[in-house]
């Protein structure tokens, strides 16, 4: 039997990049897509291939349907099939609500949002015809609660989630499994763009109950137990990954 195949959006650096190597490791060859870094795609590509898999690097603002369409059809071209897809790549204007523009919402939720929905929909028509697969996406506390300067992320990750839901019940008859993992505060290369990224790293070292700050590899893990068969009835559902910060007031 062929490889199985899976592609993880925003997967040359950061959680993205976790994710494609807990998965090159469990043998499947794997679609790096980014949109800004060649050299970080083809670096994460060496790493992937030293377990043996094929990789595949595609550059792709999957904030556009046009460059969606072309990703996915370079998988199928490639690869001939499609079994995980992860929706990871993300991006937005870190703003309070009163000055956000127009520009900065529609870039935000065509990324963040739209991307899920038409990439969900070239996913389903690869998945189907090797009876069915799993779409995972990332999202976070703040579609749940009020984070600061994170309005337009916040929305666009909320939407993220409730799409995950519809997505669950239909694409199901299909043999598709769909989630979503959301992580507190991760310190990544993103973290850096938010203008109150040490008050909000302080926070979680010293309130997360479990004693640390949630670490890139958490999410990931979260990720492979949901592409897990131990997790096959779990459908429609965000996997909250936070070490319990989330519980307090």
């Amino acid at each position: 039997m062929e490889n199985k195949t899976a592609l993880v959006t925003g997967s040359s650096r950061g959680i993205g990049r976790e994710i494609a190597l807990k998965l090159a490791k469990k043998g499947y060859n794997i679609v790096i897509n980014y949109a800004r870094s060649k050299s970080a795609a083809q670096e994460t590509a060496e790493e992937i291939e030293s377990f043996g898999v094929k990789t595949l690097v595609v550059k792709a603002n999957v904030g556009k349907p046009e460059k969606i369409t072309e990703l996915f059809t370079a998988v199928e071209d490639t690869f001939g099939r499609l079994d995980v897809f992860v929706n990871n790549a993300a991006s937005g204007v870190l703003r309070p609500a009163l000055e956000l523009e127009e520009s900065h919402w529609d870039w935000t939720m065509n990324i963040n949002s739209k991307a899920l929905l038409f990439c969900a929909q070239e996913a389903a028509g690869l998945m189907e015809k090797n009876g069915g697969g799993n779409i995972v996406s990332l999202s976070s506390l703040g579609a749940r609660r009020y984070l600061k300067n994170y309005t337009a992320v916040g929305v666009s990750k909320a939407a993220v989630e409730a799409l995950t839901r519809y997505l669950a019940v239909e694409l199901a008859e299909k043999g598709i499994i769909v989630n979503a993992v959301s992580g507190g505060a991760v310190d990544t290369e993103a973290l850096t763009h938010f203008p109150n990224r040490e008050e909000l790293l302080r926070e979680a070292k010293e309130r997360t109950p479990a004693g640390r700050m949630v670490e890139m590899e958490d999410l990931a893990n979260g990720v492979m137990f949901l592409l897990s068969e131990e997790a096959s009835m779990i459908r429609g559902q965000t996997l909250t990954i936070d070490g319990g910060i989330s519980l307090l007031t």
